[in-house]
């Protein structure tokens, strides 16, 4: 066995010359369209995201984005061998996949390229571990690069949107291709097969002190507000930029978050004191209501069942003409407030009948 081993920053590269990873391909799913919407049964990890949902395409390859743009498609792939296959071209040709919770496989079977048919078909695999581990195999494969476009390799990008520079008012989207892996074509050959072995990401770390002491990964930030460790090149640098996290991780330290966030609880228990104290009041004043309403139907039905009792609703109902009359004058904003018949005062208004 023949292993040429090439470092990458994300993934580990094993050219096998032999057969080893071909996998069955009973109980398989066939492609009826030039590409196809597939959910995973587990979340497979890709340059450190975890993906739950592919396309693949009949072109020799597997898109890992979201259809958002169409560049994209060019740039976040996985690529056994991507090239302008024509599937129509026989009923031989298929497209199958295959998904056992442990692995999933996509196969490419008899295909032949778009006006060059009679060169001869093409059968090949991708599988995705679960793990993260990648491999292409090969039935057939002696297509010439310079002959034919042809791609075999991974790639991932992210999209930033940003003011533009020629309209404030619109937007300019950018696709950064941040990773790529280009495999020689000259090292695969029919019956061979190639590893992919995915590498540990900053991503990958969940907390603050694996972000920035683990001796896995290099250059990694942490970023306080989003909860998330990276290096700002991943498919999450939209946020990575709208939260300021490369500026909030320039000078803190994972014990300067800790003392923020115990600051934070004592405001919070502090809140919450306030709160219960605020409560009570509304409790209390809701009982004093209460107990209000209760006396006045409680004297309602006194006075109701001893009418001779002297109450103040008695008294304003038989003897009006001893409370005191108040009239506006004409002119004067105010008013006064004068005494009833038998009673003379000087005044700036007179006294109306009671």
């Amino acid at each position: 066995m023949q292993v040429l081993r090439i470092n990458h920053a994300v993934v580990d590269i094993h050219y096998l010359a032999e057969y080893l990873f071909w996998q069955s391909s009973h109980a398989v799913t066939s492609m009826t369209h030039s590409y196809m919407r597939v959910a995973l049964s587990f979340d497979f990890p890709f340059y450190g995201h975890y993906l739950r949902q592919i396309t693949i395409a009949t072109g020799g390859f597997i898109f890992t984005g979201d259809v958002t743009h169409r560049m994209l498609t060019a740039t976040q792939y996985i690529a056994p061998l991507m090239a302008n296959f024509d599937p129509s071209y026989s009923k031989e040709s298929t497209v199958q996949y295959l998904d056992n919770g442990e692995v999933f496989v996509v196969q490419w079977e008899g295909v032949r390229l778009l006006g060059r048919e009679s060169e001869g078909a093409f059968t090949f695999q991708a599988a995705l571990y679960k793990k993260g581990t990648i491999t292409f195999s090969y039935q057939r494969h002696v297509i010439s690069s310079a002959e034919h476009p042809v791609k075999v390799g991974l790639s991932d990008a992210f999209m930033v949107i940003s003011p533009s520079s020629q309209s404030p008012d619109s937007q300019q989207q950018t696709i950064y291709e941040y990773h790529r892996v280009e495999m020689d074509t000259t090292k695969i050959a029919s019956y061979s097969a190639v590893e992919f072995t995915a590498l540990p990401t900053c991503l990958q770390h969940d907390s603050c002190e694996l972000c920035l002491s683990s001796n896995l990964t290099s250059g990694c930030s942490w970023c306080h507000v989003l909860q998330r460790c990276s290096d700002g090149m991943d498919r999450h640098r939209q946020e990575w930029l709208d939260y300021a996290c490369s500026e909030e991780s320039k000078d803190a330290t994972c014990e300067d978050y800790s003392r923020g966030d115990s600051s934070t609880n004592v405001k919070t228990d502090s809140s919450t004191k306030s709160v219960g104290f605020a409560n009570t009041g509304v409790i209390a004043g809701i009982a004093a209501a209460l107990m209000l309403l209760l006396a006045l139907v409680l004297v309602a039905l006194y006075i109701n069942y001893h009418p001779t009792v002297a109450s103040p609703l008695y008294l304003i109902q038989r003897r009006k003409n001893y409370w005191p009359s108040l009239k506006f004058q004409k002119q004067q904003p105010g008013y006064t407030e004068v005494e009833g018949e038998g009673h003379e005062r000087h005044s700036i208004v007179e006294a109306g009948p009671c």
